[in-house]
């Protein structure tokens, strides 16, 4: 507006608004929807209906056919603007359940005085206050139909002004709620929480303090692992319900599956699988190659990748614990030689690695990134390091939001 770019919150691509201002910055100014005057023929009637006040999603008003073309419009601009670069084929976007898909979230949790009321639930939009939901059309529907019922419980507790939290996880055989409060709970509420345990068949856990506080509460048995399985693979995953694991099951088993396919093994190959986390990429590569290597920088994470290696019976596979963002060149593993290699690293990218990448000596990397902006920079890496960027894609594994999944595929040049 007036040479200015202004991000408008709601307004969809050549639709007319009335917008109203939330801030003014140098280059560009924020603002958001107050009246939609022309219609666009992606907008739709959001699925759920807290959707206006909740900030948990911002593209359920867009059509999920829209959505996906969005995100893959958003890769293909990160890679000419970071990366000068373009995929030489795009593959087809990848999208499955867009409700009730989400097994891992975290629930803030706020008492409101005024109100004697509970709340539960994620942040309002464009605020740092609690927006007052009743159910969630993402949340796996079990944990959706128990918001209210969780806003009354933590409503009678004498706790209530310092719970701020649950973290749950769910596995396809379990959900876990992880309680996190500030002061010692009175036996009063450990009963409360327990009963409520009990009658929603949930794994609870408490939370006094940091992580390493965390512990099972019921059932009474020992067992603080919930389970995941790859149906492709004949693999069946083990985690703890803070371990890292994607919150979207049959976008992963599609993702898992995919990036194995495109590594095109024939199982002969020496595998590297980089930030392999507990072994979502590692376990099923195992089934598939004739050696994996798993390299991670969490310890707690190798250790369950070991875990689960034995849970699977595979004897081909090693993890590894080290800080690939920084200078890893003197580790064993590392002076190795590779045939495959997966790299699934976090927001930050993976530079430290791409840039030692051809010492590996690999024909085909297969990069699998949650922010499209660092996977554009290091793609630019690897064109200069001799790869081609032969095909990349999205993948929507969080529906509704403007996160950008994806994955590419790099061939070495002879």
């Amino acid at each position: 507006m007036e040479g200015k770019t202004v991000f408008v919150d709601g307004a969809l691509p050549g639709e007319s608004v009335l917008m109203q201002y939330s801030s003014v910055r140098g280059k560009f100014d924020e603002g958001y929807v107050k009246e939609v005057l022309s219609r666009s023929a992606d907008r739709v009637k959001p699925p759920c209906e807290f959707f206006e006040i909740c900030g948990g999603c911002s593209l359920q008003h867009m059509s999920s056919e829209a959505q996906i073309e969005f995100k893959q419009s958003i890769l293909k601009e990160h890679f000419e603007h970071f990366g000068n670069v373009q995929p030489e084929t795009w593959l087809e976007p990848l999208q499955l359940d867009t409700l009730g898909y989400r097994k891992k979230a975290r629930l803030g949790i706020r008492f409101v005085t005024k109100k004697d009321s509970c709340l539960v639930g994620f942040r309002e939009k464009r605020s740092n206050f609690l927006a007052e939901i009743e159910s969630c059309a993402v949340l796996m529907p079990k944990v959706s139909e128990l918001i209210v019922p969780l806003r009354n419980l933590i409503g009678s507790m004498d706790a209530k002004q310092s719970t701020p939290q649950i973290e749950l996880a769910a596995g396809d055989d379990a959900l876990a709620f992880v309680v996190r409060h500030m002061e010692p709970l009175s036996e009063q509420d450990k009963e409360k929480w327990l009963n409520f345990a009990e009658e929603n068949d949930i794994h609870l856990y408490f939370q006094p303090k940091g992580p390493d506080t965390v512990h099972k509460v019921w059932p009474n048995d020992n067992n603080d692992r919930l389970h995941y399985q790859l149906p492709d693979f004949d693999v069946e995953l083990a985690f703890h319900p803070m371990d890292f694991t994607q919150v979207n099951t049959s976008v992963n088993r599609a993702m898992v599956s995919l990036a194995i396919d495109l590594l095109e093994l024939n199982g002969e190959e020496r595998v590297l699988d980089l930030f392999c986390g507990l072994g979502n990429f590692t376990i099923p590569l195992a089934k598939k190659s004739k050696a994996v290597i798993g390299v991670e920088g969490v310890d707690s994470m190798v250790k369950r990748g070991y875990e689960n290696a034995k849970r699977n019976n595979l004897e081909n596979v090693d993890f590894y614990q080290a800080d690939l963002q920084q200078d890893f060149s003197e580790k064993e593993w590392a002076k190795e030689g590779f045939d495959k290699i997966l790299i699934d690293p976090p927001r930050s990218g993976a530079l430290d690695v791409v840039q030692y990448l051809p010492k590996f000596g690999a024909s085909r990397v297969v990069y699998v990134s949650c922010n499209p902006s660092t996977l554009a920079r290091d793609a630019g890496v690897l064109k200069e390091q001799g790869y081609r960027l032969v095909k990349a894609g999205v993948m929507d594994m969080f529906p509704h939001t403007a996160h950008v999944e994806s994955i590419a595929v790099f061939e070495r040049n002879n």
